[in-house]
């Protein structure tokens, strides 16, 4: 056997292996023997029909099956042997397996074409800078924030006639005589130029209105129709509402039993300290939100100064053959340059990651400690995170096996990514910048 490599350049390069068949040969001998002694052939006693006979037979696919498991596993040997950094997977010449003569051929020559991981260096200093946003808590953010708590925890009872904080409840019918026999309207859902038509309304009234003038938000349109928003959102022509109930909450008091309902029993005893907690819950919340953003300027930053080539050609050719029938050309040039954005970033992390492994590792109990910490947040959503109890490794473990372990790759490359982040913000200058609600939205907006 004869293996050598060609580097066209940093990127793009090929590799020819040359079987003799002295490298086959011996096994193909072998399995023909295995087929001979199983064989059971009418006219043939078990284990006596002639070698000839079998060779004839299944000769061909044996022959064809070693080649390509001895290919694979000296194309693979050799990569790992010489430390090829390759992207995506060899791609086989075509032509040299259409042109072979399994029949008379003794020696075989095949060709793979490779993409290659350019060399590049990653500075990270002080000189790296990126803008973290601290958003805050105005106190218009917090009027509504107080005015959405005393709602939601309120009392709801029915009134006799609409004004524009109420629900009205009743049957929902088209021109066409579709019905749906119980809605809820949420006034506030509606456009404000066309919340009038509903406020002022009685029970037992019916409001005629065109659902696409109305709505213009397909989540309300999804609310109101129970359908989901891609077939909500097509909904257009006149409806009718006939009202059988108005509802209208009641706010809850700022009391002991509201500090209660919101942050658990005895967490909070005086006003003061409601406001204090929840004006901390909010900007916890907005630091998350200007944290996510910091990520993606960072990447973006990232990808931006890490210049490296890539071999576009060969990648795209290897999208297109390992997505047969699944992806055109035209949608892989189209979402080209999304892919090796996270491509790019996916190398520069690695990179970051192998020369850093002191500092920058997740463990197995890491997988497991953020799954169970997942779970515990979804489960305590619905009230159900207690009564898991020491049935939790359980559950995170069908969690992380499931979808074949693309459960536990996905929740790894996430503790990676965070871990790799963490590690490259002590490294660079972080230059924050206060701003209200609206400031961080443009720049959310902006990116």
């Amino acid at each position: 056997m004869d293996i050598t490599l060609n580097k066209k350049d940093n990127t793009n390069a090929s590799i020819k292996i040359i079987l003799n068949e002295a490298d086959y040969q011996p096994n193909v001998e072998q399995k023909i023997k295995e087929y001979r002694k199983n064989a059971n052939i009418k006219g043939f006693r078990p284990g006596k029909v002639p070698t000839s006979y079998i060779k004839k037979l299944y000769g061909k696919s044996v022959l064809v099956e070693e080649i390509n498991s001895l290919l694979s596993k000296s194309l693979t040997d050799y990569i790992k042997e010489n430390d090829l950094k390759i992207l995506g997977e060899p791609i086989p010449n075509q032509e040299d397996v259409t042109n072979i003569d399994w029949d008379n051929q003794k020696d075989f020559e095949f060709e793979y074409t490779l993409g290659l991981v350019d060399e590049f260096d990653i500075k990270l200093d002080d000189k790296f800078k990126v803008e973290k946003y601290v958003i805050e808590v105005s106190d218009k953010v917090m009027k509504e924030t107080m005015d959405n708590l005393t709602k939601q925890h309120g009392e709801t009872e029915s009134v006799e006639e609409s004004k524009t904080e109420d629900s009205l409840e009743g049957k929902l019918s088209t021109a066409d005589g579709e019905v749906q026999e119980k809605v809820v309207l949420p006034i506030e859902d509606a456009e404000k130029k066309e919340q009038k038509q509903f406020v002022g309304v009685k029970k037992g009234d019916e409001v005629k209105f065109d659902i696409a003038k109305t709505f213009k938000s397909a989540e309300a349109k999804s609310r109101l129709l129970g359908q989901n928003e891609t077939d909500a959102e097509a909904a257009s022509g006149e409806y009718i509402l006939t009202v059988s109930d108005i509802k209208r909450t009641k706010p809850a008091e700022v009391n002991q039993e509201l500090f209660d309902k919101v942050f658990g029993e005895g967490s909070v005893k005086t006003r003061e300290e409601f406001d204090k907690k929840v004006k901390e819950t909010i900007a916890e919340n907005y630091d998350r939100e200007s944290e996510n953003l910091l990520n993606r300027d960072l990447v973006d930053s990232l990808v931006e100064k890490t210049k490296f080539e890539l071999p576009d050609e060969f990648l795209k050719n290897w999208l297109l053959l390992s997505n047969e029938g699944k992806v055109t050309q035209e949608q892989i040039d189209k979402e080209y340059d999304l892919y090796t954005k996270d491509l790019r970033f996916n190398l520069i992390k690695n990179k970051i990651a192998e020369a850093n492994q002191d500092n920058i590792k997740v463990e197995h109990t890491d997988v497991m400690d953020y799954t169970k910490k997942m779970i515990a947040e979804q489960f305590g959503a619905y009230g159900m995170a207690d009564q898991l109890g020491e049935n939790m490794d359980s559950f995170a473990q069908n969690y992380l096996q499931g979808e074949n372990g693309e459960n536990y790759r996905k929740v790894y490359e996430e503790m990676l990514n965070k871990r790799v982040l963490d590690f490259i913000k002590d490294k660079i200058t972080i230059k924050e910048k206060k701003v209200d609600l609206d400031g961080f939205k443009k720049a959310v907006d902006k990116n």
